[in-house]
């Protein structure tokens, strides 16, 4: 009886020694890369090029300056913008019905139908860059930005349904009930029952939605010439780029991301409490 009274503690202690370390290199995984883009971003040129790297910056902001005069840098951020905002839009207004249809609603092939919509990922967008981009130039979508939102918002689609599928299944259908018994209508139980309780995880949903727009390039590559998003337009410009300048347009594409996640970081953790029960 000792002997296992004194494992338990021994295996409790192992158990949470692994848990830290996993955390801790999880962590480092993330934090590392971006502790050295931000080193080597405001470091000099020859600072850049040298080893061993400095853990200190420089704060030498020559490559950041380079970018704020760089011509159509005002350009491609503000489509990359607008892309987002509008995946974002579209991606809720489509897939948060899809989602409460799913968690509501019983029909034949509702299985079916949730496995097509993990199998719209499957195909690869290279795959269909040239049908899409034949489809766009008949009908006008080509070079545009909402042409382009259309395409991000296809892929951001499965994960705002599946996402809000598993939320509003954490959620009781006896809440509208009770709300019908009241005299409330489908809708208005959904409005005043449902969507304040769901509000925090279809907002995740939405961040979802932004990054996937903000990150994606092949679209916008194929898609655009003279409306890229800020993306491409780096991307494109920094092939053949000096190695600091790399440095410096990869912060500038992370940063945003990040201040806008860091921005609504409260909806990200109420979702996980919708999620949970």
């Amino acid at each position: 009886m000792t002997a296992v009274t004194t494992q338990a503690p021994d295996t409790r202690r192992a158990g949470r020694t692994v848990y830290v370390a996993a955390v801790v290199l999880l962590c480092a995984w993330v934090l590392v890369p971006l502790y050295f883009l931000f080193i080597n971003t405001l470091s000099s040129p020859d600072t850049v090029n040298s080893f061993p790297k400095p853990f200190v910056p420089e704060f030498d902001t020559g490559s950041l300056a380079f970018f704020a005069g760089f011509a159509g840098m005002l350009s491609a951020l503000k489509n990359s913008i607008l892309v987002a905002g509008m995946t974002m839009i579209m991606s809720i207004l489509i897939g948060a019905p899809a989602g409460y249809a799913l968690s509501r609603f019983d029909f034949r092939g509702k299985e079916v139908f949730r496995l097509l919509i993990l199998l719209t990922r499957a195909f690869p967008l290279p795959l269909l860059a040239l049908p899409l981009a034949v489809m766009f130039i008949r009908t006008g979508l080509d070079d545009t930005v909402f042409g382009l939102a259309l395409v991000h918002t296809t892929l951001a689609v499965p994960f705002a349904v599946l996402i809000t599928f598993s939320l509003f299944s954490g959620i009781p259908m006896e809440l509208e009930e009770a709300a019908w018994t009241l005299g409330c209508t489908r809708l208005t139980a959904f409005t005043k029952v449902v969507l304040p309780l769901i509000l925090p995880g279809i907002t995740a949903s939405a961040i979802f939605a932004f990054v996937i727009s903000w990150n994606e390039v092949f679209a916008a590559a194929v898609l655009t010439i003279e409306n890229r998003t800020l993306t491409a337009f780096l991307l494109q410009n920094l092939d053949t780029s000096p190695l600091h300048l790399k440095f410096a347009g990869g912060f500038i594409l992370v940063v945003p991301a990040l201040i806008f996640i860091f921005a609504v970081r409260k909806y990200l953790f109420a979702m996980w409490g919708i999620a949970n029960r």
